[in-house]
C-alpha cells in the first residue's frame, strides 16, 4: 500500500486529480501480475477497446462511489465516461435525477466487436433492492464517445432479486447474454435490435449456488457478522471465438456449464434448453471468466490470488499473486494482454465489520500463458 502511495505522489499533477476525482494512480511493479492502476473506491469492471483505452467501472455496493464508470488515462487519473452527467446520480440524491438515463449500480463494461462500450447496469445499490426503471444496457460509441442507445430491461426479466452482473455478445452484435447473479439464477438473453429480453435456464440447477461449496480464504470460512457467507448464483460468463457456445459458472460453485448458443433462441423451449446443458469441468469457485483471442478460456480464482486456465475438463494455474485480492473481471487488450481487477470483496463491510465504505482497489495485467 505504502509503495503505491508512494508511485502515485510521484505522478504528474493531472493524476493527482485524478485521485480526487476517483483515485487512480498509475503504475508497473514486478512480479506474476503486473499493477495498472489503484483506486480509492471498489473496481469490479474492466474493459480494453481495440484502440487500447481503458476504462473501469465502480458498483455502489457500500460505497456511494463519485463515479460509475471511467476511462483510466494514460497518466492514470480517471475521466467519467461518457461524461459527468451520466455518472451525477447518488444515493443521497436518490430521487432528483432520473435512474432511466443516469448510471445507477454498474457491475460490469464490456466492449463488443462493433466500436461500441457497453454498460451494465443492475439497477441495484447495494446489491439489493432494484429500483423500478432503473436496470439497463447503455451502448456508448467509442468513436463519438457519446451514449447512442438505452436498452431497459423490462420488469418481469430483472425481477426483484435479480442482479445483472455479467454480458457476453454474439460475434454479429445482435445478441447479449448476461448472468443473473442473483437469487433466482439464470441466464437473461437481450435481443439488441429490437430491445426485447427473455429469462433462459431460469432456476435450473446449472445457475444455481451449490450448496455444498463453501467459500474460504486463507483456510478460514469467507462470512458475514451474521455468519452468511456469499451466495452468488450464475456469475461469471464467457462466449467461444465462433459465438456457438456460452460457458458460465455460479461464483458460489465448482462446476463450469456450457450452452450451445442455437439453445438460447426465444423458440426454443426450457425443456430442449435445458437438455443441452452439459458440464464441461470441476473448476473452483470463480468470479470472472474470459475466452481469449487465442482460444483459451480463462476463470479467475479468489480464494487463492490465483488465475487459472481451462485444460480439456480440468483447470491448471496459470498465476498466483497475493496482491490479487478477490480478482474479479477480465478484458483484454489489443496486444494480447490479459487485464483483471482486484475488487478486495473481502475487505469490504460486507464481510470486515468496520471497514470503511471505500477500499483501495487495483488493475493489473499479464502476459497470457502459452
Amino acid at each position: 500500500m505504502n509503495r503505491t502511495r508512494t508511485v502515485a505522489l510521484a505522478l504528474a499533477g493531472a493524476a493527482a486529480l485524478g485521485v480526487a476525482l476517483g483515485g487512480a494512480a498509475f503504475a508497473q511493479s514486478s512480479g506474476p501480475a503486473t499493477l495498472v492502476a489503484s483506486f480509492d473506491h471498489q473496481v469490479t469492471g474492466v474493459a480494453v477497446a481495440q484502440d487500447g483505452r481503458r476504462f473501469v467501472n465502480f458498483p455502489r455496493w457500500t460505497d456511494d462511489a463519485p463515479i460509475s464508470v471511467a476511462e483510466v488515462l494514460p497518466n492514470g487519473s480517471l475521466k467519467p465516461y461518457p461524461d459527468a452527467n451520466w455518472n451525477s446520480w447518488r444515493n443521497v440524491r436518490a430521487g432528483e435525477l432520473s435512474v432511466a438515463d443516469h448510471f445507477v449500480c454498474v457491475q460490469s463494461i464490456v466492449p463488443d466487436n462493433q466500436g461500441h462500450l457497453w454498460v451494465v447496469d443492475a439497477g441495484a445499490p447495494g446489491n439489493e433492492r432494484i429500483l423500478e426503471g432503473a436496470p439497463k444496457l447503455v451502448r456508448i460509441d467509442l468513436a463519438t464517445n457519446t451514449v447512442s442507445k438505452v436498452i431497459p430491461v423490462a420488469a418481469d426479466v430483472a425481477l426483484q432479486g435479480t442482479y445483472l452482473n455479467d454480458i457476453r455478445f454474439s460475434p454479429d452484435g445482435r445478441t447479449a447474454y448476461i448472468t443473473d447473479s442473483g437469487t433466482r439464477g439464470a441466464i437473461i438473453v437481450i435481443d439488441l435490435d429490437s430491445g426485447r429480453g427473455f429469462r433462459a435456464l431460469d432456476g435450473h440447477p446449472s445457475t444455481q449456488v451449490e450448496k455444498s461449496v463453501k467459500v474460504t480464504l486463507d483456510g478460514k470460512p469467507l462470512v458475514r457478522p451474521d455468519g452468511r457467507q456469499p451466495m452468488f448464483a450464475s456469475d461469471g460468463i464467457a462466449i467461444s471465438n465462433d459465438g456457438k457456445t456460452l460457458y458460465y459458472q455460479a461464483l458460489t460453485g465448482k462446476t463450469l456449464y456450457a450452452i450451445d448458443t442455437a439453445r438460447l433462441r426465444p423458440d426454443v423451449s426450457e425443456t430442449d434448453r435445458a437438455a443441452g446443458v452439459r458440464r464441461v469441468a470441476t473448476t473452483h469457485v470463480a468470479d470472472g471468466l474470459w475466452m481469449s483471442k487465442a482460444g483459451v478460456l480463462y476463470l479467475t480464482s479468489p480464494t487463492d490470488y490465483s488465475i487459472t486456465r481451462l485444460v480439456k475438463d480440468h483447470t491448471e494455474t496459470v498465476l498466483t499473486d497475493r496482491r490479487l485480492r478477490w480478482p474479479d473481471t477480465f478484458s483484454e487488450g489489443p496486444d494480447g494482454r490479459i487485464y483483471v481487477t482486484a475488487s478486495h470483496i473481502q475487505d469490504t463491510q460486507w464481510f470486515t465489520p468496520g471497514a470503511p465504505p471505500s477500499i483501495r482497489t487495483q488493475l493489473f495485467s499479464f502476459s497470457p500463458k502459452r
